[in-house]
């Protein structure tokens, strides 16, 4: 199925984390990698390891795309970049890094095929992937966490000895260049307005998510009506749900503070409520998802339980940093939606919310209206923060907004400049917090956006948050009692 591939040049649209690990699996099959990239440095790394490289401008040359037989993006390219634009135009297959895994998989090229149980959601995958391999791993089953959560899927196929399943952690843009995947499993979480700028609408997004439900099993999260929806669209050949609370039969659920299945047998308690990290709905949600991908596959529920009871959260999700004189300090960076931040917020009672960055074209208009009751405060910054001060102000305007600019750390309300001291901006977006709380108040990093208009990533302003707080001392806190 990939001989069509021997002895031709295929195009590495990008030279990223999953560009560098289609190189061997290529030369493995007899194919010959060419590498674009518009950074000038990925460029020159991709030549100096021999590898023959192209520019766009090359590329976009008349009958130039012709001597590829394939085109394998990074899924960050969106479909109309010139570059995959015009092979499709020429007739040349695009397919992403994950759909080129797949076949690499079906053909055997390292080892039997491998059970896929695929995890997507605008919120919860990472945490859900992780539980779904801690789960395999107390079941004794050979298995590895890959895709969007770090390890390439083609690493993980050349691993020796190789797993037997992989919890495949995929995100919208990762689908949408995969329309072959067929997962023994797959989960669509939740869906809510993410990545819109790139997939054009709520629609095209929740399609590139249905594409998880493709395989033997589909399971959606029934708490979620975007999700629950497409459980009437899913073409699974069985799709169940979960839901935080009674489940009806072909569901799994919630039962005087017990996980319950009974999608794949009448009844049988999988773990407690209490035994789950994180704690909260979401992190119960996320622990239904992962029973029900495993349960699908005939895991006991006794190890559904060892698995749930020994997963950890993350850091910079949910993550406890501090308390101080009574106020607790929670890094929840990873929310980098509307959606993931009004999980965060409804977790805690009183909140001093930090939050700001790119909102990727989402509203926060529903999220500021939910979560106001549970409000103290906002410190807010970043590009898109008078966005978010605008809805407080619509919605809550009872609840102090401090905007913070990015040009003087001392200073406040400030127009947002380029000239960004991101770890400064932090220690006073923190200290102004700081002075908002009281004893039973939680400061919440929750940003509500992405992170790249000042940081690297969320990690980054996960540990600058968490650097801030570490700097503090009692006098920051305001009105203690």
């Amino acid at each position: 199925m990939l001989e069509f591939l021997r002895g031709r040049d295929v195009l590495v649209a990008g030279w990223g984390v999953s560009g560098r690990s289609l190189i061997e699996p290529l030369t493995d099959i007899g194919a010959r990698p060419v590498v674009t990239d518009a950074g000038q440095k990925a460029m020159a790394e991709a030549a100096e390891l021999g590898l023959a490289t192209a520019t766009s401008a090359d590329l976009l040359e008349p009958a130039a795309l012709q001597r590829f037989a394939l085109v394998i993006t990074s899924p960050g390219w969106r479909p109309d970049s010139p570059v995959l634009a015009s092979a499709v135009t020429e007739g040349i297959p695009v397919w992403g890094d994950v759909e080129f895994a797949w076949w690499v998989d079906q053909a055997r090229i390292y080892g039997p095929v491998r059970k896929w149980l695929v995890i997507t959601g605008t919120n919860g995958k990472t945490t859900t992937t992780n539980m779904t391999h801690s789960i395999l791993r107390a079941a004794g089953i050979p298995s590895v966490a890959c895709g969007n959560i770090g390890l390439p899927i083609l690493d993980a196929l050349r691993r020796n000895p190789g797993p037997q399943i992989l919890a495949v952690e995929l995100s919208s843009f990762q689908l949408h260049w995969a329309p072959s995947v067929r997962p023994e499993a797959g989960v669509v979480l939740n869906v809510a307005e993410d990545h819109l700028d790139w997939h054009g609408g709520l629609d095209a997004y929740a399609a590139a998510k249905a594409r998880a439900l493709t395989g033997r099993v589909g399971v959606v999260g029934l708490d979620d009506a975007v999700a629950a929806a497409l459980a009437r669209k899913s073409k699974a050949r069985r799709t169940v749900g979960f839901r935080i609370g009674v489940p009806a039969d072909g569901e799994l659920g919630v039962v005087d503070g017990k996980l319950l299945d009974r999608a794949f047998t009448k009844a049988a308690i999988l773990a407690e409520v209490g035994d789950i990290s994180p704690q909260g709905p979401a992190g119960v949600a996320d622990a239904l998802a992962a029973a029900a991908l495993t349960r699908s596959i005939d895991v006991a529920p006794q190890f559904v339980k060892e698995g749930l009871q020994e997963h950890k959260v993350g850091p910079h999700r949910a993550a406890h940093v501090r308390e101080l004189l009574g106020v607790e300090f929670v890094d929840d960076s990873k929310a980098t939606n509307p959606h993931a931040a009004r999980s965060s917020i409804l977790a805690h009672p009183n909140v001093i919310w930090v939050a700001g960055g790119q909102l990727k074209g989402a509203s926060v208009e529903d999220l500021v209206e939910e979560v106001r009751e549970h409000l103290v405060a906002a410190v807010l910054f970043g590009v898109d923060a008078p966005v978010i001060a605008a809805a407080l102000a619509r919605h809550a305007p009872d609840v102090p907004v401090v905007e913070l600019s990015s040009g003087d750390d001392q200073g406040m309300g400030d127009p947002f400049t380029s000239e960004i001291e991101p770890d400064a901006v932090m220690a006073r977006a923190v200290r102004v917090a700081a002075g908002f709380a009281h004893r039973g108040d939680t400061v919440l990093l929750a940003p509500a956006a992405a992170s790249l208009d000042m940081f690297a990533d969320y990690t980054h302003r996960g540990r600058s948050f968490a650097a801030a707080v570490q700097a503090l001392d009692e006098k920051d806190i305001g009105r203690t009692e």
